[in-house]
């Protein structure tokens, strides 16, 4: 399984970046999809995921009402939109894969980085 991040960038306070994520490989039906941040100095954190049944999503209170998370299941895609931007969201964001029979995330893109200028 191969996750390909892109989007990010530098944005200012109050801006908004798109974030992308496909996967490919061998990936059987039921995974979730998700993001993952680390900033400097502090543990990875949970950001955002959508689940493999139902398509149910899931966000961390730091963001929830500020970005948007979709998927494109034919695609094995999911999108992260990210509105209203702080300094503190600044990181480098993780996509990740839970396969159906996994309780985690096992399988990690690239990063991609993320930084908010005050």
């Amino acid at each position: 399984v191969q996750l390909q991040a892109s989007g990010g960038g530098l944005v200012e306070v109050g801006g908004s970046l798109s974030l992308s994520c496909v996967a490919s490989g061998s990936i059987t039906s039921g995974y979730a999809l998700g993001w993952f941040r680390r900033a400097p100095g502090k543990n990875r954190e949970f950001v955002a995921a959508i689940s493999g049944v139902g398509g149910s999503t899931h966000y961390a209170a730091s963001v929830k009402g500020r970005f948007t998370l979709s998927s494109d299941s034919a695609k094995k895609s999911v999108f992260l939109q990210m509105n209203s931007l702080r300094p503190e969201d600044t990181a480098v964001y993780y996509c990740a894969l839970q396969t159906a029979d996994d309780v985690n995330f096992r399988f990690w893109g690239q990063g991609t980085q993320v930084t908010v200028s005050s």
